[in-house]
């Protein structure tokens, strides 16, 4: 195989480029230690090197970090005093050596192949950025249920790197492995946006001419988050951040991006005018909207929950409806601050 100038071969005579492994954690202690592992246990035949960028944690995050590196030399870290993840990223970047970049997260295990895969790859298809699924397995009911809905099209649309598809050219893949070269000439990751930072990422990558490449062998097990609460968080800030992309690239606009907030308006709408209906009878058809979807995300999490456990298919009506609702709300309320004049952006 002929190789690209800055990845070196992969393969032939055995020569396979270094990688560098990125990440940027806060108070990930449950997690870290099996992700690094999952990075260091690579089947792959180069050099590997992990620099961690460490936020403010409030838990045993750092100490896990520090025992890592001083088991393993090849484990480094770099202060991220604002805990943010492009900042982070992009300090855990400048800190590391080699000419192949894969970003890790620090609630994600990658698969024995994955490095491998990925620079067999980036050599195969010439792109700038090759990444795969981001695979949600949960432990708990609860859990289990937030994985099944983030792994349909009914919980997150119609995204390879949620759902899966054909190897092939994408918008945008989960995590994904780098040219050096093509990041240092877009700047890097953009540090005002505190979430979809790699959507963004990828959308410049792909304006400056680069091809980012999806592909189903990249399977990465993701843990999924472990209460209502924190999923609505998580989507909330989705949702909010997806408005800010939108904002900031507008040929980025997609229907099915405007879904979930269309539905929140739609269902609260219809629910103040049911309510009027109390003293207007005619009025108590706008139940009809809110009902209609309670009813069909239910129908929706029958369907989906087939093989889940008994708990697991109850709590997915719950899921989906915590999902929808939360992005829908959080990019409304993204529309609202800038109408206000008051950009999420650098936050």
């Amino acid at each position: 195989m002929t190789a690209p100038r800055d990845a070196g071969r992969a393969g032939g005579d055995g020569s396979w480029p270094a990688v560098s492994c990125v990440l940027t954690v806060l108070n990930e202690e449950p997690y870290l230690r099996s992700a690094i592992a999952s990075v260091l246990g690579q089947d792959y035949p180069g050099d590997i090197e992990v620099v961690i960028a460490l936020g403010p944690s409030r838990d045993r995050t750092d100490e896990v970090a520090a025992e890592l590196a001083a088991e393993d030399p090849r484990v480094t870290s770099v202060a991220n005093p604002s805990g943010r993840t492009p900042e982070g990223l992009n300090k855990a970047l400048a800190a590391s050596r080699h000419g192949i970049v894969a970003r890790v997260d620090g609630h994600a295990e990658l698969p024995p192949d994955y490095l491998r895969v990925a620079v067999e790859l980036l050599e195969r298809t010439g792109a700038v950025n090759v990444g795969g699924l981001m695979w949600a397995e949960g432990q708990t009911d609860f859990e289990r249920a937030v994985a099944r809905a983030m792994t349909s099209r009914v919980g997150v649309g119609n995204a390879p790197f949620h759902v899966g598809g054909e190897e092939g050219p994408a918008d945008t893949v989960y995590l994904g492995v780098f040219r050096r070269t093509a990041l240092q000439a877009v700047g890097g990751y953009n540090e005002e946006f505190a979430r979809a930072q790699d959507w963004e990422m990828n959308y410049r990558l792909r304006r400056a001419g680069g091809l980012v490449w999806f592909t189903p062998a990249l399977r990465v097990a993701y843990r999924p988050r472990g209460s209502v609460g924190a999923l609505a968080r998580q989507y909330f800030n989705y949702g909010a951040w997806r408005a800010e992309v939108m904002r900031e690239h507008p040929d980025t606009v997609n229907l099915r991006y405007l879904a979930a907030p269309t539905a929140v308006l739609a269902f609260v709408a219809g629910l103040l005018i049911g309510v009027a209906g109390l003293w207007l009878p005619w009025l108590l058809l706008g139940f009809v909207a809110p009902a209609a979807y309670l009813v069909g995300v239910t129908v929706a999490g029958a369907v989906e929950g087939r093989g889940l456990p008994g708990r697991s298919r109850l709590w997915l009506p719950v899921v989906l409806a915590t999902m929808h609702g939360a992005w829908g709300t959080g990019f409304l309320n993204s529309v609202r601050r800038h109408v206000r004049g008051r950009s999420l952006r650098g936050r």
